[in-house]
């Protein structure tokens, strides 16, 4: 597992484990911008069968093309919130339903193993109820450097 993703609903708390994620400081045209993709697993066999985690058993969410003045992550905090002007968050539900992050703080550091780890909290639209509030999110997680398998090919 490489973290976990709590959605706090007034009715459960619901926990999306990490599938892939992906963090990357991006230079482009003499200034920098931070990439984040975090997609969580479709298994379901941790959730309880009446859940409302049934009905969304998938998240994605991801930051693109925020600029940032560093291309060192650990030990940076970024808040990040979309503006009428730009837009740089974006969550994917994987159904019809759509939702939108809000508040959104990134924290960097490293791990034990000096490996990049972000705790990601924010606030995302009720997407199961609708309502008019937005519910809390907390995400941990860390990224290891993976090898490419060139067996794989």
């Amino acid at each position: 597992m490489k973290g976990i993703l709590k959605v706090y609903h007034p009715e459960e708390t619901l926990k999306y484990n990490i599938k892939s994620s992906y963090c990357k400081a991006v230079y482009s045209n003499k200034q920098n911008f931070l990439e984040v993709e975090i997609i969580t697993d479709d298994d379901l066999d941790h959730v309880e069968d009446d859940s409302l985690q049934y009905n969304f058993p998938q998240i994605a969410l991801s930051i693109s093309d925020f600029p940032i003045n560093t291309e060192q992550l650990a030990g940076q905090i970024f808040n990040v919130n979309d503006s009428d002007e730009e837009s740089y968050c974006s969550v994917n539900l994987y159904d019809d339903e759509d939702a939108l992050i809000y508040q959104n703080e990134l924290k960097f550091s490293e791990n034990a193993q000096n490996e990049l780890q972000l705790v990601w909290q924010g606030h995302i639209d009720d997407f199961y109820t609708h309502s008019e509030n937005s519910i809390p999110f907390k995400l941990k997680c860390h990224f290891k450097q993976e090898e490419p398998n060139e067996e794989e090919e």
